[in-house]
Parts: C-alpha cells; structure tokens; sequence
C-alpha cells in the first residue's frame, strides 16, 4: 500500500505532466486507493496543498543549495525535493530525519541513478543544516521579488495587486490567502434552524460555529474528517459553501414563486440556496455547459430534498437557444473568472493562471451578461458574481456592461441588500470581499435591474 508522501508525490507529478483543478487529480488518486482512512486523506491533502501554496518559496530555497539552475533539475525530482522540503520547514511534528529519509527513498525507488540519489540527499541534510540561515530577496531592493518569494506567489499577480491595492494592503492579502481556512457550510434551512443544526453537529463531536454575517452559515474550525461521512451531511442538514458565496444569493433576493435562472452552475451551490431562500416554491433553472457538475448537482439536490430545480446542460453565452420565449424574474450570473479570491481554498489557482487569462476572461463574462440580459423581464434583476479581486473582471464587467448593454441599470446595494450585509458593500454600491479584511473567500457582486 502506497504512503500519503508516495501519493502526494503521484499527484504532484500528475499536475506536472497534465495541468488541471486539482480537485479533479484528487478523486482521480482516491478512487484508485480506496484503502486510505481519514488521516492518510488529511496528511496527503495537506502536502500536496502545502506544496502548492508554498511552491516559489522552497523552489528559492532549493535553487540556494544546488550548484546549476533549477531548470536543469527535472520535475520529477524538483518535486521530491519539495515535498520534503515543505514538511521540514513548514511542519513541527514531522522530524527531519523522517521527511529526509523518506525523499530519499522515493529517489530510489524512482530508478533513480546514484548521484541523483546523492544529489537529494546532499540538498535536503545542506538546508537542514542550514535553514535558519537562509536568505531572501531584498525588499527594500525588488519588492515584487521579495513578496513574490517571501509569500510563494507568481511575479504577475503580485505586481498586479501592489498596483490595484497598494503595497500595505496586498502584502496582507498575500498574506491571507497562504492561510488555510476554516471549513464553512450552510445550513439547510429547509430542514433545520442554524442552532438545531449546530446540536446536530454536536451530537456527532463537531463544534460549529455561527457566521459572522450570513444567517445560515456555520464555521467548523477545528474539523478534519470529510464531511461526507457526517450523518446531518447524507441527511440533507447542510452544504458546504463558503459565506461570501451563501451572501450573494441573498443579495439577488428571490421570491417565493418566481422563476429564476442559474447560468454557470456549477455544482450547485448558490442553485440550492436560492430554491431554499424561496421555500422550494417555484422554479429555478439550472444551467451549466458541464454535464459532470450538472450531475453533481443533481445529487446535491436530492440529498437537500429540494424540488424546485431543474437542470439543463447549455452554453451560458447563447441561453437564448434554451429557454426561446422565456424569460425570468432574476438571474445569477455565477461568472467563470480568474479565481483570484479563493486561492486559500484553491492554491493550485495560483500555477493554472497566467496574466493574460485575465482579459480574455473579461471578454467571456461580459459575453455571458450580454447573452442573459434579453431572458430578464422588465423590471427583473440580474446579480453578477464572481470569486476574484480583479478590478478587470469586476469593475470593469460592470462599465462594460452598462455602456454597450442598453436596457440595463445599476442598483446600489446599500440600498437594495440586505442590512446584515452593508459592512460589505463599497461606495460605489459593490458588494466586495477580501480575505484579509473579513475572513472569507474574496468575492464581488454588482446588482442590474432591467428597465419597464
């Protein structure tokens, strides 16, 4: 039976040979080792995230100790290399000598000639001989470069952000984002009130939380099991969805009884809150280009007993084709986007993009709004949501929009969110959040309304 470090360095391969979401290597790798428990998933989990998160760091240690170019060392060896490295330097109770000898191994095990056998070994004992001594780029020098290897991020985004946000204020979101954050759910009020549900947890030895803002949200802080296994999970007690996401639904403020359509799915996570903000009552269409996530959510929306959602695989730029002579009383607009808001969640985001994914990104979502806005009624509203911080993919859909889209207005969301909600909404009637700044994942929201 292959050992968490033996799959971690599997799937850090894989990503290597064939850049994908991780979350797709992950069920890959689990399907094929049935046999691991809990705590094997948790410590493969965390090295392969921890490698991940922290990748331009160790890779700048390593390049200290080797006497040529990184690039001459190839990838598979570069992820021994960081696999251990991560574990002695970011790890307290994994001795060094384990994390060592175990790389090591894999070197061998690996086919690996001699002196590649003695070159990790060589690097890995020099740093841990070494690694209260190491250096880093001058920040008074290069402070991209500092920021860029001190906080493991690519060069692009960190001088991206130093220029949107300033210096103070994109060091500490850096900073965010490499923490591993709480496990947030929402509770399905359908069928049980967040303190019922929160004495369900209990019963089961979990401790949750009440969010800070979103009234369903629960925090499990210290929870390291698949919340899968839980039995308020398989009876329909809860979803897992971050806060800012459960907030946005509520910020586009369905009624009982109206007809609204999801455009970009997913796996169903705002879907499914918005048919339980309803009461069930109603429809809500689900569409998504995936026929995977569609399924996905389907199952979602059997586990949470919802009736009202109904799924239908489509291209959310032409919806026209799909619903001709419909039209809806709200729209969500779950654009795809950069994912800049979740790298905490999702450090593999920050190697799967490159700067110039940002505009074409941009074109995409505005051809998405483009195409949903003829599907609102008059006086309907429309949310555009996406889980990044960049102004290109925010603000700059949202000028876009109300310049070429005729028909469309912008609401305030001081005036027109909920009041538990208005800490988060910016001067300009935006909602946004940041990692740093409110403890959740990054998110942004404008609110259109089309007119009479």
């Amino acid at each position: 039976m292959k050992s968490p470090r033996d799959l971690a360095l599997i799937l850090l391969n894989r990503l290597s040979d064939r850049p994908r979401p991780l979350r797709s290597h992950f069920q890959e790798l689990l399907g094929q080792n049935p046999q691991l428990d809990e705590r094997d998933v948790a410590f493969l989990v965390q090295l392969v995230q921890g490698v991940l998160r922290w990748r331009v760091r160790l890779d700048w240690v390593i390049q200290q100790s080797a006497d040529f170019p990184k690039r001459r060392i190839s990838p598979r060896v570069l992820n021994i290399l960081r696999l251990a490295l991560y574990q002695v330097l970011f790890l307290d109770r994994v001795p060094e000598s384990a994390a060592v000898n175990e790389a090591v191994k894999q070197a061998k095990s690996r086919g690996g000639a001699p002196y590649l056998v003695s070159f990790v070994n060589g690097i890995l004992r020099n740093i841990c001989r070494n690694k209260d001594s190491i250096s880093f780029p001058d920040p008074s020098g290069d402070r991209t470069g500092y920021l860029s290897v001190t906080y493991s991020y690519p060069r692009w985004l960190v001088k991206k952000w130093l220029g949107e946000w300033g210096d103070s204020f994109a060091e500490a979101l850096l900073d965010a984002q490499n923490r591993v954050p709480a496990l947030c759910v929402r509770a399905n009020q359908l069928r049980v009130g967040r303190e019922e549900f929160l004495e369900c947890l209990k019963e089961e030895g979990v401790v949750g939380e009440p969010g800070k803002y979103a009234p369903e949200a629960v925090t499990l802080k210290e929870f390291r099991g698949r919340v899968d296994k839980l039995a308020c999970f398989g009876n329909g007690l809860f979803q897992v969805q971050d806060q800012a996401a459960q907030i946005t639904s509520h910020l586009l403020g369905p009624n009982p009884g109206e007809t609204l359509l999801d455009l970009c799915a997913g796996f169903g996570g705002k879907t499914t809150h918005l048919a339980q903000i309803m009461g069930d009552r109603g429809r809500v269409l689900a569409l998504d280009i995936s026929r995977a996530r569609l399924i996905s959510l389907e199952s979602n929306r059997r586990r949470l007993g919802i009736k009202s959602i109904f799924s239908v695989q489509a291209d959310a730029r032409i919806p026209r084709y799909s619903f001709s002579g419909s039209s809806f009383d709200r729209i969500m607009v779950d654009a795809p986007c950069s994912g800049l808001g979740v790298l905490a969640r999702h450090p593999d985001g920050k190697w799967n993009r490159e700067e110039k994914d940002i505009g074409r990104l941009a074109d995409l979502q505005e051809e998405i709004v483009r195409g949903a806005a003829p599907l609102l009624k008059p006086g309907g509203r429309m949310l555009y949501v996406t889980c990044t911080i960049s102004r290109e993919e925010n603000d700059g859909i949202v000028e876009r929009c109300l310049r070429r889209q005729k028909g469309l207005r912008l609401l305030d969301l001081r005036d027109h969110g909920p009041q538990w909600a208005q800490d988060l909404v910016d001067e300009q009637g935006f909602f946004r959040t940041f990692p740093n700044v409110h403890g959740t994942d990054g998110f942004f929201a404008a609110l259109f309304e089309k007119g009479n």
